[in-house]
């Protein structure tokens, strides 16, 4: 049996949910927000636009096709299959907090607030989901295909990420490690600093573009479609045991970087989601590298 396709509605709690969560009441949250000068109304609006976008974006899957909702908070215990057309109705960082759960499933971003959000990986309107998805359903409809990271621990932890993977200790304070490129032969550098940011051509646009920045590094960064990753060491600190050499650089398809923790507990997480990280500890060894794993943006 050919079973028909799965529209998966990925979503997230709008800013309005969160303060009715807060305060019980949307009086009451008003009456919090306007003792400090701000107005409910426009996150109230905002919270319909985006409802509204998500009620259209359901009502748009055809009557034959399976559907299935998941919420930002429950997506690392949902089950993608491998049938199934992930429709993401939200901000870009939406589509960024998904794609490390996905294996190649197409996506189609709605954004729900147009002209607040930058669009660059939410690029429709909940109008045109009905069309998308007839798009995504035929024969040889590949979308665009962006570059991934991933990270991967000796004891077979594996981490992806859209924008970026960050190794460091949890509360960004000093980590200690030693970082080498897994194909050097000369012997790894021993490192005091606030972490390691790994990011791909997607997370140029975000904090992997404010390190560049910072550093000054003469380095390209890579596109969203490049097979390459540039990464960064924060704020790396000489002494007599920890260096500074190895503090930027770029990593190709076939390249990774070798990082081996002399920090009592190190956590690796990507695009943001420290709830979902992978640990190592003192003696371990994580490597990073491009992913084989595509996000497929369709439309």
């Amino acid at each position: 049996m050919i079973l028909s396709p799965r529209v998966v509605l990925v979503h997230r709690r709008t800013d309005y949910e969160e303060l009715i969560a807060r305060h019980g009441t949307h009086g009451q949250a008003e009456f919090f927000l306007a003792a400090r000068g701000h107005d409910l109304r426009e996150t109230a609006e905002r919270h319909e636009r985006s409802r509204a976008a998500l009620a259209e974006a359901t009502a748009a899957v055809p009557l034959n096709w399976r559907q299935a909702r998941v919420e930002r908070t429950d997506l690392d215990r949902f089950l993608f299959g491998p049938e199934d057309v992930v429709v993401v109705v939200g901000q870009d960082g939406l589509v960024a907090n998904a794609a490390k759960y996905l294996t190649g499933q197409p996506v189609i971003g709605v954004d729900t607030d147009p002209g607040r959000n930058p669009g660059v990986l939410v690029r429709h309107r909940a109008a045109q989901v009905a069309r998308l998805l007839r798009a995504t359903a035929a024969d040889g409809a590949r979308g665009e295909e962006r570059t991934m990271v991933e990270a991967v621990t000796d004891d077979a932890q594996r981490l992806l990420a859209l924008n970026e993977i960050y190794v460091g200790r949890p509360d960004h304070q000093t980590s200690r490690y030693r970082l080498g490129a897994d194909s050097d032969s000369d012997a790894p550098e021993a490192q005091a600093s606030s972490g390691l940011v790994v990011g791909t051509g997607t997370g140029a646009t975000g904090w992997l573009r404010s390190l560049w920045l910072t550093s000054r590094a003469s380095l390209a960064l890579p596109t969203p479609v490049d097979p390459a990753l540039a990464w960064f060491v924060r704020e790396a600190w000489p002494s007599p045991v920890t260096g500074t050499a190895r503090v930027s650089g770029t990593l190709t398809s076939d390249a990774r970087l070798r990082l081996t923790a002399e920090s009592e507990r190190l956590v690796a997480f990507g695009d943001g989601m420290e709830s979902d990280a992978l640990e190592v500890t003192y003696g371990q060894t994580i490597w990073i590298g491009v992913a084989d794993t595509r996000l497929r943006l369709a439309g």
